[in-house]
């Protein structure tokens, strides 16, 4: 049976007693950082033998890993910190488990994105989006398809990539309300609030989670004239095409009025 079993995001006394009881029963436990992990079973006192198991090399695992389950050895999947799959591998793992009817559980833990969620006080609905993609195009992309999503928008973020997040969210979602929340349950634990424009200057240290509060507004791009709608994305590197489909849909307007003023963009 394979058990995803979630760790502490911060405070080793996290850990609950059924997460170490289950541990104890595997025949080994898969995790990203043998180091990482090795310091929480210490702490525990779990002898039982650990494999790296992490995004580079699990799909090449999968099929060992998955033979083991079908011939009825107790394995566990535990990430560096929280609940694995959730940014973290095991994905792969669970697909293979659904597909070959392999008995799969959860073992709760901690989970910064509902901890930083709690902590903003914003209201629900909530959405995860997790990490931005590096590349430029593909973050416009996919911050797009939240533009209009009304509610909290939750982004986990590394300290080297924090500046360059919240300039590519206020690009696309406009200045909104932020809970910044950095080294959940540790001794530093910090949240500090501020707006996508105003930024966060305070330690970059850790790793972060944003809360965005994506409340509608009154968008100010309805002010503007359709050819200068259309600009906006253009600007943004979006293509002609997908310009006219987000100016359409924004302004609630027939396509073929809005392609007419892009002709000459």
């Amino acid at each position: 049976m394979l058990y995803l079993v979630g760790t502490p995001i911060g405070n080793l006394k996290e850990f609950n007693n059924y997460a170490v009881e289950i541990l104890n029963k595997m025949d080994y436990i898969l995790c990203e950082d043998t180091r990482t992990s090795a310091v929480l079973l210490n702490h525990y006192n779990i002898k039982k033998p650990l494999k790296s198991y992490h995004k580079f090399n699990e799909k090449e695992m999968v099929e060992k890993i998955g033979n083991d389950l079908i011939g009825g050895k107790n394995i566990a999947l535990i990430s560096d910190a929280g609940m694995p799959v959730i940014s973290d591998p095991g994905n792969v793992l669970v697909n293979f488990a659904i597909k070959n009817g392999v008995d799969y559980t959860v073992v709760s833990g901690p989970c910064a994105l509902i901890n930083a969620f709690i902590l903003s006080g914003f209201n629900a609905p909530f959405c995860f989006i997790g990490f931005l993609p590096e590349k430029n195009v593909d973050r416009k992309n996919l911050l797009m398809q939240f533009k209009n999503v009304e509610g909290s928008l939750i982004f986990y973020v590394s300290c080297h990539n924090i500046e360059k997040d919240f300039n590519s969210i206020l690009e696309i979602l406009g200045d909104k309300p932020v809970c910044v929340v950095r080294e959940l349950t540790k001794l530093y634990e910090e949240k500090v609030f501020t707006t996508l424009k105003q930024g966060y200057d305070g330690v970059k240290k850790g790793e972060f989670v944003l809360v965005v509060n994506n409340t509608k507004n009154e968008s100010e791009l309805k002010n503007l004239s359709i050819k200068e709608h259309l600009k906006h994305y253009l600007n943004l590197g979006f293509s002609k095409q997908d310009a006219i489909k987000f100016v359409c849909a924004e302004r609630n307007e027939k396509k073929q009025v809005v392609y007419k003023e892009s002709i000459d963009l």
